[in-house]
């Protein structure tokens, strides 16, 4: 049985729906078919009611056509992966090279609560890190992030652990951004270097298929800004440990109506010239999946009319917002957060639609 989604499994995922959605739902990245909306968890109580909301909401977007799944570490204090972990066990017929599950390690992620104080924090951070040697203090920028290998093998494992699954396919780097905070950039690619040349042993080891970046910041600020991330020089940070055969091959931004830059704004350095960071990733080979496509539900409702008369035909601004994520040329998948099973019917029922086309997306740039 397979630890990863494969090329066969996804094909097969996407075959069962090949009556029922549209085909352009589903997108070819990395070998596998992917689908064009992706279930996210980041949202939500760190309660036990939460808890059974997202596991219904898995089982309900397997079903419905999403098979890529994004969660996190830090994500509710691990209960969005220990979720995810739950109903992926009472899913034994849904074989796991079908779908797509991606997490990410970087912050400090506590236990199933926020720390009720500081002193309560520093405790965890002590007990569960220092004092057994994962890390040095030193090693933490603002007491809350961490990319040194030890760190992220021991992130990994428990991800693992949490999710009850042997791998994952795409293990991010989270918000490495934060680390400009302690750093300047050349001390940055270094500790990405010595983070990527762990990622590449996981891949060796079997844990992950791919690696990547999961930024907030980091790829929408402009190039002079301090938290800016050049891709070309992250992926050349790859090259330089594995070569082209490198795994460093999916990023996560954000993208939406309100966020556009990925789209827009010429931010990225290739071979010299200039160039957006979704033409970037299509020149090097990396897959593109969005966070924040609904800005935390804030793009739910209240959208103005030219959005209606540039996608017309659905039912809620909540898919009007998606359907520009979705359509943005360069995303294979735009991440909605979904935790109960009402949101995930009437986010997937998009999926029963193409995506804009290229006439249809500009028409809202030129209104602007």
């Amino acid at each position: 049985m397979s630890l990863f989604a494969t090329p066969s499994g996804t094909d097969r995922y996407r075959q069962r729906f090949a009556a029922s959605l549209s085909a352009e739902h589903f997108r070819a990245a990395q070998r596998l078919w992917m689908s064009s909306l992706g279930l996210g968890t980041y949202l939500g109580q760190p309660d036990a009611t939460t808890d059974a909301a997202y596991q219904a909401s898995v089982k309900r977007a397997l079903a419905l056509g999403c098979n890529v799944i994004d969660t996190a570490a830090n994500y509710r204090f691990q209960r969005s992966e220990r979720s995810i972990g739950a109903a992926l066990k009472e899913l034994p017929d849904v074989p796991r090279d079908e779908f797509v599950v991606t997490t990410k390690g970087g912050f400090v992620p506590f236990d199933g609560a926020m720390p009720r104080s500081q002193a309560e924090f520093q405790q965890y951070l002590n007990d569960t890190f220092i004092n057994t040697g994962i890390a040095a203090p030193e090693d933490f920028v603002n007491g809350q992030h961490c990319m040194t290998p030890r760190y992220l093998s021991h992130q990994l494992n428990q991800s693992l652990r949490n999710l009850q699954l042997d791998a994952v396919d795409v293990y991010y780097l989270h918000n490495p951004e934060s680390q400009f905070a302690a750093v300047e950039h050349d001390e940055f690619y270094q500790r990405l270097r010595t983070a990527f040349e762990f990622l590449e042993s996981a891949v060796a080891s079997g844990k992950i298929a791919f690696y990547g970046t999961a930024t907030w910041n980091g790829y929408r600020v402009p190039t002079n800004s301090h938290e800016h991330l050049s891709l070309e020089r992250v992926v050349q940070t790859a090259r330089d440990i594995a070569g082209e055969a490198h795994h460093c091959r999916v990023i996560q931004l954000p993208i939406n109506l309100a966020m556009t830059e990925a789209f827009t704004h010429a931010n990225q350095s290739l071979n010299g010239q200039q160039v957006t960071l979704l033409e970037a990733s299509a020149a090097l080979g990396v897959t593109v999946m969005t966070s924040g496509s609904l800005m935390q539900a804030q793009l739910t409702a209240g959208l103005p009319p030219v959005v209606a008369e540039a996608f017309p035909g659905l039912a809620t601004d909540a898919q009007r917002a998606l359907q520009f994520v979705r359509s943005t040329p360069g995303v294979t998948t735009a991440l909605v957060g979904m935790s109960n099973v009402a949101h995930v019917e009437e986010n997937l029922a998009l999926a029963r639609t193409a995506p804009a086309t290229a006439e249809q997306y500009l028409s809202l740039f030129s209104k602007a």
